[in-house]
């Protein structure tokens, strides 16, 4: 949030000094709003000769990339690919150099490939293979992370500390449940109906495809369902794909939604699907919260969600399989709510234990002690 070492700037909530660098508040970015809770948090305890940097994937995150690597501190990484965030900050010539940087002179016929087809680089795997971290990395105190994924980029790209710190949760009560019933009277879902929902912005990993084509094969067989799409298409293209294939009656899309309404909306389904492939080492913010106010979330088996605990959520693997598995979770859901409660009260508990900002804020300030 500050960008000079004695700028302060003021929240709504406290005061957040300069030591502290991330998306602006306000900013459509689950970074901003991590950062900012957490900086308040820590602020009562934080060494001001330690800088913070909180480095996500999009050109958000551009001159605090810099900083990070002027003015060595601790860097969060909230995603462990950042080669999309290059691709959109360089011109050809320092991406080439930065590629090579990171893996070196053999591979300068590949960067110049993946420079050349960018416009792709939101669907080829390849692009998800080279996290491009080495520089900031290698230049930070600490590096911290929120999987096991993520660490072992880390590590790869040569950082020397990396501590795991869980994404937090922080509970701020749940609406009304009157809330809850009249959004779905808003969209015409009835209560009986079993709603699913994707939520945050929709782009090409969170498997849309493979969702829309479960649930369709769903709702012809359980015509007491429904799917949500919450959230803006990152790119025209996704946008046009969306149009043409979300068009069915039990299927309701939404834009953008502010914080208490996207908590309304929350509450309001049975089931989160928030599938990450290819991943870039993050850990979704979306569904620690849903999984913190005891919902179901369906997830992509990897690194990224290894320390989920059986029980605590559910998930498919990526691949051929990746529909009918998707499927068959869905319907199970459908058909018996009781084991979506239970999986969805299970999730709640470890939550709260292991992803409590009290836990997250001490595991922090145990960084400035070593």
């Amino acid at each position: 949030m500050g960008a000079g070492r004695h700028r302060t700037i003021r929240t709504q909530e406290k005061v957040v000094t300069g030591w502290h660098h991330a998306p602006p508040p306000g900013s459509r970015s689950g970074v901003a709003d991590y950062a900012q809770r957490l900086g308040n948090a820590l602020q009562p305890y934080w060494d001001p000769g330690t800088d913070l940097y909180h480095i996500g994937n999009n050109g958000l995150h551009r001159e605090i990339y810099t900083r990070a690597i002027e003015r060595p501190g601790i860097v969060v990484l909230h995603d462990a690919v950042l080669n999309h965030l290059l691709l959109g900050t360089l011109d050809r010539e320092r991406y080439v150099a930065e590629f090579v940087h990171n893996y070196g002179e053999w591979r300068r016929d590949l960067a110049e490939e993946l420079w050349e087809r960018r416009a792709s680089s939101g669907v080829d795997p390849r692009y998800f293979e080279f996290g491009m971290l080495r520089r900031v990395v290698e230049a930070a105190r600490q590096v911290v992370v929120h999987n096991p994924g993520a660490a072992r980029l880390a590590r790869e790209h040569g950082a020397r500390q990396v501590a795991t710190i869980p994404h937090f949760f922080e509970f701020d009560g749940l609406p009304d449940a009157c809330d809850a019933v009249r959004f779905r009277q808003r969209l015409g879902i009835a209560p009986c109906t079993v709603l699913f929902a994707c939520f945050g912005y929709l782009r090409e990993t969170k498997r849309l495809g493979p969702t829309l084509g479960a649930f369709r094969r769903l709702n012809a067989i359980y015509p007491d369902s429904a799917l949500l799409l919450a959230g803006e298409p990152v790119s025209p293209a996704l946008e046009r794909y969306l149009s043409s294939e979300a068009q069915h009656p039990a299927i309701f899309r939404l834009g953008h939604m502010p914080e208490w309404d996207l908590l309304v909306a929350a509450e309001a389904v049975d089931c989160c699907v928030n599938l990450r492939y290819p991943a870039a080492g993050e850990t979704s913010g979306i569904a620690i919260r849903l999984m913190g106010i005891g919902k179901p979330v369906i997830l992509s088996e990897g690194e990224e969600t290894s320390d989920f605990p059986l029980g605590t959520c559910l998930k498919v693997q990526a691949g051929v399989s990746e529909e009918p598995e998707l499927f068959e979770l869905m319907a199970l859901l459908a058909a018996t709510p009781s084991l979506g409660r239970a999986i969805g009260a299970t999730a709640r508990k470890h939550i709260a234990t292991r992803h409590n900002l009290e836990v997250v804020v001490e595991k922090y300030l145990r960084l400035l002690r070593t």
